[in-house]
């Protein structure tokens, strides 16, 4: 059971499928722009929607709002210092100005970053600095239906062919994602993280980590790599981070708070450079763009997300909607990780091919059938399109993500949409594809403008 009880409560709404109908056509089917009171059930990112504790809410209360070297800062700092070992912490506003800041600060145009998986605002802070993000994914990853537990993997073959072949000179930095959103919340080995740093040594190319969900894939090592199966979460963690280089943290996630990140570096040159990116467009170093509650609760919540019990129930929840979702029918990339599941929306709906974009398909039909939000994690993602709108390249996989709140659904909850994918499993054939009538250069899905068209069977 949860080990928890409520204490507060906030009513979610209930819609009709008319007025799920009208929304979807005045947002022309972008699931983003739907109004949060147009979403009963919304699983549209595990970024910052957790519920805090009550214990964290005390913390905000004692927060300091000094602008300069207030005691949330020093709170903050020594936590993250404690947890990490890096000698540098610069607190961000969130994850994606933690990247902007470490990149800009890392990278020159035409290098090369490399990873595990890049996801969406990680690529788009490398190609926004005039560079090439390149994900090196674990062979076993191909395999969608595989129960191998450490699909999150890097290749440590291409990796170490990388740095050995004619772009190593551009080659700049590895980044290793915990979990691997982009590919399917799957974890990283403490074997594979420990042979990519030492090939990033070998070959004097730092590594990084993308460490949004750490205390997730310390979890995940201590239940499935024997080697770790007597570790706490936290010894696990704390290792992990100090076999890199430094991290990027989106505090939203493994943080539990609603705003919050950082970044962590033991090189002081590099240090130097992205503290003064950071005064210059997100605030002083000591507050970096947050209140001083902010910096409170997060310090709080790096600590209660880490306790067993915490983590336990987080996987149980997981795993009680990945057999409702199968029991609708519907696959899933397996093993369901922690933080979301991703339904295979290619094999639900053969019927609409790639460039249809099944995956936002499936994702507009389940807002419309039980008003749950969700992401598409396929070729709108990921596809390109020639100017006449003809498909050029597909993503490798159609998928809709499935992203868990933190402290929020209950099974209940979860019942709700495994029904609601069963409706939908059972009447596959009624669901329409889709076709982009407006989009931005980079990050589309954000902001595309879609219209249903009818699918030939």
């Amino acid at each position: 059971m949860e080990p928890y009880r409520i204490k507060v409560v906030e009513p979610i709404p209930f819609t009709t499928r008319q007025q799920r109908q009208e929304a979807l056509k005045r947002v022309n089917y972008n699931l983003f722009d739907l109004r949060a009171e147009e979403v009963t059930i919304d699983l549209l990112t595990d970024s910052g929607t957790g519920a805090l504790s009550a214990a964290q809410q005390a913390a905000g209360m004692a927060g300091d709002e000094s602008y300069s070297g207030s005691r949330s800062f020093y709170r903050f700092h020594e936590t993250v210092t404690e947890l990490t070992g890096y000698a540098h912490i610069l607190p961000a506003h969130q994850g994606r100005a933690a990247e902007r800041i470490l990149f800009s600060s890392l990278l020159e145009p035409g290098q090369i970053s490399l990873a595990n998986t890049h996801f969406d605002t990680t690529r788009a802070n490398v190609e926004l600095a005039g560079c090439e993000a390149r994900d090196l994914p674990s062979p076993e990853s191909r395999d969608l239906d595989s129960t191998q537990p450490f699909k999150g993997n890097i290749d440590l073959e291409v990796l170490r062919a990388t740095l050995t072949g004619p772009d190593a000179s551009r080659v700049a930095v590895v980044v290793m994602t915990l979990t691997n959103n982009g590919g399917g919340g799957q974890p990283v080995s403490m074997e594979n993280l420990k042979q990519t740093a030492a090939l990033c040594r070998q070959y004097g190319v730092p590594l990084f980590l993308d460490a949004a969900r750490f205390a997730e894939n310390a979890w995940l090592v201590t239940r499935h790599e024997d080697a770790y199966r007597d570790h706490a979460p936290r010894q696990v963690a704390e290792e992990a981070f100090r076999l890199a280089d430094g991290c990027m943290m989106s505090a939203k996630k493994d943080g539990i708070v609603h705003i919050g990140g950082f970044v962590g570096v033991n090189d002081p040159e590099l240090a130097q450079k992205c503290e003064l990116l950071l005064i210059a467009t997100e605030g002083f170093a000591t507050y970096g763009g947050l209140a001083g509650r902010d910096l409170d609760m997060m310090a709080q919540g790096l600590n209660e997300v880490l306790e067993p019990s915490y983590l336990q129930e987080r996987a149980d929840i997981a795993g009680y909607l990945a057999k409702r979702v199968r029991a609708a029918g519907v696959d899933i990339i397996e093993p369901p990780g922690m933080h979301a599941l991703y339904l295979n929306a290619g094999r639900l709906l053969p019927h609409i091919p790639p460039h249809n974009y099944p995956g936002h398909a499936l994702s507009c039909q389940l807002y419309l059938e039980g008003g749950i939000r969700s992401a598409e994690l396929g070729s709108l993602y990921l596809g390109k399109e020639d100017e006449d709108g003809n498909p050029v390249a597909s993503a490798p996989y159609e998928l809709v993500r499935l992203a868990l709140p933190r402290r929020v659904y209950t099974r209940s909850h979860y019942d709700h949409i495994g029904d609601t994918l069963e409706k939908i499993a059972k009447d596959t054939h009624s669901v329409y594809g889709f076709r982009i009538v407006d989009q931005s250069p980079i990050l589309r899905h954000f902001r595309a403008k879609l219209e249903p068209v009818p699918i030939a069977r």
